[in-house]
């Protein structure tokens, strides 16, 4: 993880954002983005890992304006509008638009994988393993 001002801003809208949801494991979803953000080396992927689902899941607290009035970069934003999935693309189609920007892929592989561990869910599997592997080598091929 690269610690800068811009990572801290992330990081606390990331908290803030966050501070009360529950993983599938039951444990405090910050962890997730931060588990992420952990395996970036650059300031933008470190961005993009603890931003990855501010969008997604609370549009009610933060729009992709507010990111960019908050001074993150053309970088960040695009792969942030990228890893906001909209319920109405198919979750393939929505990985495919992913895999051509360097910095979404590079989050999102981390996503996937982490989203796989099954020690996260106290052994089992997510419903979703399957389309998630699908899409994992999709993206590392």
């Amino acid at each position: 993880m690269i610690y800068t001002e811009k990572v801290k801003l992330a990081c606390h809208i990331m908290f803030e954002t966050h501070k009360d949801d529950k993983d599938k494991g039951g444990y405090p979803y910050v962890f997730h983005p931060f588990y992420l953000a952990t395996q970036m080396d650059d300031e933008e992927s470190t961005c993009v890992a603890l931003l990855h689902d501010v969008i997604e899941d609370h549009r009610d607290l933060y729009s992709i304006d507010d990111l960019e009035k908050l001074g993150f970069g053309d970088k960040i934003i695009e792969a942030i509008r990228l890893l906001t999935h909209s319920k109405d693309v198919p979750y393939l189609d929505y990985i495919a638009k992913i895999k051509n920007n360097s910095i979404a892929r590079k989050v999102k592989i981390a996503d996937l994988k982490h989203n796989l561990d099954s020690t996260r869910l106290g052994g089992t599997l997510s419903p979703k393993s399957d389309i998630y592997s699908i899409a994992l080598k999709l993206l590392e091929n």
